[in-house]
């Protein structure tokens, strides 16, 4: 049996308290394993107990219970002492479509090493393959969830772990299927090197504050990889966004830290690497956006700094709806998309500075790596194409050459002040 105590050491004085104290203290250190501290339960075949639940309800705070290999189908188990539930050898927890798998309703819990699998599907009480109630410093880590409406759900939650878990399900429409991480109304969080797929949404905040997503991996999802609403003072960095339905959307948002992140294969109608909708005081820095239908799209938008991201091969490297103002976009490279930048007004409230552009074609004669002659990077097509989506069918025709070529050389319909002083020369080193 293994016994789990910890202490705090307290120094005194043995002239104020003698020694009769020194002896009873140290009695009582040696005497805790035997008060029955941090015991740990075992269930499995040939152990203390065969089921999980008769487990837990021996359970004491401060024990570990672990789960040997096996399936266990057991209806919901809830978690109500702050236990530290492991599994080994990766035992099955089945919901059978019909329960809530697991529900953790006390703080200070850890829940590791588990397959969790076929919770119940209803859209009234969202159920999960584990859901967090109104609890805080919980850790889920190492678990597979498996065909979940849910994966992981937490509210009202606070210092709280989700590390290396890999969350997968099968929803072909958003209205039959839940969220992979599901977290509102919480606060300081970390999301830590999940892998994500099949959900609605891979990773979805609501009203979140102060918590940060790191080194997940969310793709084949059915609507955004990763989903902000509401959700202040948060981060994310060097998370891969892959093939969902439109990458990741920052909605009603401030304060967002968005750093190292790739935004690939996000194709479709309404895609997009990144929405940002009605959002201000964000960093946007070290991305990388690759195929996409649009690298980034901004609408209300205000006081973004864009700097020291890729966008390569996309339809649109960004798309800055009219409504956006105070943002400046420095230091980008843009390669092998079809649409740099695209707009749909007239009026231009945003800064270009220093960025790379593959279709520039001036000329550097100081050789300082700067455009001797500022770059429009707004072509008239791309007006043209915001405003009549059908006029796509004529890119690459000669007329669409000719249009763009003489607007180069004498705009007059796309905005005078939507341009780069000083591009680069050549790409940055990113």
């Amino acid at each position: 049996m293994t016994y789990i105590f910890t202490y705090r050491f307290i120094p005194f004085s043995s002239q104020g308290m003698g020694f009769g104290c020194e002896a009873k203290l140290l009695l009582l250190f040696l005497l805790l394993p035997y008060l029955g501290i941090g015991k740990t339960i075992r269930v499995g075949q040939g152990q203390q107990f065969v089921k999980i639940k008769p487990a837990l309800a021996a359970s004491h705070s401060g024990d570990t219970v672990v789960v040997e290999k096996g399936t266990y189908s057991e209806g919901n188990i809830v978690i109500d002492k702050a236990i530290t539930f492991l599994g080994h050898n990766l035992p099955v927890l089945d919901g059978h479509r019909k329960f809530e798998v697991v529900s953790i309703k006390s703080d200070s819990v850890t829940i590791r090493g588990f397959r969790i699998q076929h919770s119940s599907y209803a859209t009234l009480d969202d159920p999960g393959g584990v859901k967090v109630y109104e609890s805080n410093h919980i850790t889920i880590a190492d678990n597979y969830l498996y065909d979940n409406f849910f994966g992981i759900y937490i509210q009202y939650g606070k210092h709280c772990l989700i590390q290396n878990n890999k969350i997968v399900a099968f929803g072909k429409e958003e209205q039959q299927i839940g969220n992979g991480i599901h977290c509102w109304k919480s606060d300081s969080l970390q999301i830590i090197g999940n892998n994500v797929s099949g959900h609605r949404d891979g990773i979805y905040f609501e009203f979140v504050t102060h918590s940060v997503i790191w080194r997940n991996v969310s793709y084949s999802n059915i609507r955004y990889g990763l989903h902000f609403m509401f959700s202040n003072d948060d981060a994310y960095f060097t998370n891969l966004f892959r093939n969902n339905g439109a990458g990741v959307a920052v909605m009603f948002t401030k304060n967002v830290v968005m750093m190292n992140n790739t935004f690939e294969q996000n194709w479709g109608d309404a895609a997009y690497g990144l929405l940002l909708k009605e959002i201000s005081d964000a960093y946007i820095q070290g991305n990388r956006f690759s195929q996409n239908t649009s690298g980034i799209y901004m609408e209300g938008t205000n006081r973004i700094l864009v700097e020291k991201n890729s966008f390569e091969a996309n339809g649109w490297g960004m798309k800055i709806q009219a409504s956006c103002m105070d943002n400046t976009i420095q230091n980008n490279n843009f390669t092998g998309n079809t649409f740099d930048i695209s707009t749909n007004g007239t009026l231009v409230l945003n800064t270009f500075n220093n960025n790379y552009w593959d279709k520039y074609e001036g000329y550097d004669l100081n050789k300082d790596n700067l455009g001797d002659v500022p770059y429009h990077p707004l072509s008239l097509f791309s007006v043209i194409v915001e405003q009549n989506p059908p006029a796509m069918l004529l890119y690459r025709s000669i007329m669409v050459m000719l249009l763009d070529k003489s607007e180069k050389i004498l705009p007059s319909l796309t905005p005078e002040n939507f341009i780069d002083h000083q591009p680069l020369m050549h790409a940055l080193k990113l």
